[in-house]
């Protein structure tokens, strides 16, 4: 785990966030990281460090989505980090393999944004807040998903015709996911 601690201070210290918040937030997860060897796993309480991808079509005009099981609300992939992995990016893919069960995907190892939000339900005792380091990845043409064990449903929408409830976030997210792609 040391390894992967190291890894996420240091693509965090490295990142150059696109504005004030985001540097505010990248801030943060710097100063929990220094102050807790374990901050990348879902132990540390009240905050861990999570990852995780949005999955844009090759052409870039959709994003493939899941309807998480626990919260019930669209989002992209992630989640907690495992004792086996060693870069917070690996985390990131590895996650969006699993939870959309494509067979590949072009990932940009770079992190596109960063999100801290509550998570009620990840610890019994209270809620807690995941700091999410947030990715690109792209899927190969005809790539085909399916709904994992965490999800309620998986698919593809235009970006033109999100579902709706999709959180400010997440339009911040894909926002930033096309300017990264040059789509913006």
């Amino acid at each position: 785990m040391k390894q992967l601690h190291d890894d996420a201070l240091a693509v965090l210290r490295a990142w150059t966030p696109p504005d004030a918040d985001q540097d505010r937030l990248r801030r943060r997860y710097v100063h929990h990281l220094e102050q807790n060897a374990d901050g990348m796993l879902r132990s540390c309480l009240p905050d861990h460090v999570t990852a995780g991808a949005l999955v844009l079509s090759a052409d870039g005009t959709e994003a493939l989505l899941n309807l998480h099981g626990k919260a019930r609300q669209w989002f992209a992939f992630g989640g907690h980090c495992e004792l086996d992995d060693t870069t917070l990016a690996g985390v990131a893919h590895r996650e969006a393999l699993e939870e959309s069960g494509l067979a590949r995907l072009d990932f940009d190892p770079s992190p596109v944004q960063l999100n801290e939000h509550d998570v009620p339900f990840c610890d019994p005792r209270g809620t807690v807040a995941h700091l999410d380091v947030r990715f690109v990845a792209v899927a190969p043409p005809g790539a085909e998903h399916r709904v994992s064990d965490e999800s309620l449903d998986v698919r593809w929408w235009p970006l033109d015709a999100l579902p709706d409830g999709l959180g400010s976030d997440m339009h911040d997210l894909i926002s930033a996911a096309r300017g990264r792609l040059g789509e913006a």
